[in-house]
């Protein structure tokens, strides 16, 4: 049963002094990190635990944030999202069109989607805008707290979804998968964070990335640029792949399975 708890919001616009709100959260929703991977580990998707964290620990140093994901897939990520958010009183706006094809299964990924969020007690902490990214962010007005991009892997696609981070305050975390180990979003990030005077880079968890809203240093650039041979690396590894040479990849560059780094 949903028990009652109390947050300070202070609302937009408003520059009064802080509310103290009554609200309901679902005691079966985890909360712990731990707890919340034992849950989101079980969902299929390309995510691993240290990826998780970043996505929790960005989310949890925010006090009743908005996040917006694009991309979710089946939901492994806005699990994670979503229980870090409601931790600190917010919620999730899960952006993904759900088209159809083998890979990402359209309209059935969609209810398996829903279905992960209503198991774990996460309904009422997402709300799920089913549309293109490029469609959505045109007529976009609500400010945002944290940005976590895992759509469209092509330069454009990532270009586009980037100027979502003008809704961005100083100091808030974007984060970008498949940064390093994608042909697409690695040209967009050179082509458009690099030479960025709002976006500096802070670290990164295999390939997913964290930059954060403010003005970059000289050193915060080399460093995104230090992370080429590992792009390199990691193409190679998906050329392999692509010609299922999936023992040459793992003798060369000791990667396993037959899934293209993430």
């Amino acid at each position: 049963m949903p028990s009652a708890v109390y947050i300070l919001r202070r609302y937009s616009g408003s520059s009064g002094p802080l509310q103290r709100e009554e609200v309901f959260v679902d005691d079966h929703a985890p909360s712990t990190f731990d707890a919340t991977w034992e849950i989101a580990s079980d969902i299929p998707g390309w995510l691993t635990k240290d990826q998780a964290r970043l996505l929790h620990q960005a989310v949890g140093d925010l006090d009743d944030p908005l996040v917006v994901e694009i991309g979710s897939h089946q939901g492994k990520s806005t699990v994670i999202l979503a229980a870090a958010a409601r931790e600190r009183g917010g919620r999730v706006v899960a952006v993904d069109p759900f088209i159809e094809g083998r890979l990402f299964g359209g309209v059935s990924t969609k209810t398996k989607f829903q279905n992960n969020m209503e198991q774990n007690g996460l309904t009422e902490s997402v709300e799920l805008l089913t549309d293109y990214s490029t469609r959505a962010r045109p007529g976009w007005t609500r400010s945002i707290d944290c940005l976590y991009i895992d759509g469209k892997h092509d330069y454009w696609t990532l270009a586009d979804d980037l100027k979502w981070s003008v809704h961005l305050p100083e100091g808030a975390p974007i984060l970008i998968h498949d940064c390093y180990s994608s042909i697409g979003v690695t040209l967009g990030v050179l082509a458009h964070v690099l030479p960025s005077r709002r976006i500096r880079y802070e670290s990164r968890a295999g390939s997913m990335a964290l930059f954060k809203v403010g003005k970059p240093s000289w050193q915060d650039r080399v460093r995104i640029l230090r992370e080429m041979p590992w792009w390199v690396r990691n193409v190679a590894v998906k050329v392999l792949l692509r010609l299922r040479l999936r023992r040459l990849a793992a003798r060369v560059f000791q990667h396993e399975g037959p899934y293209d780094p993430f």
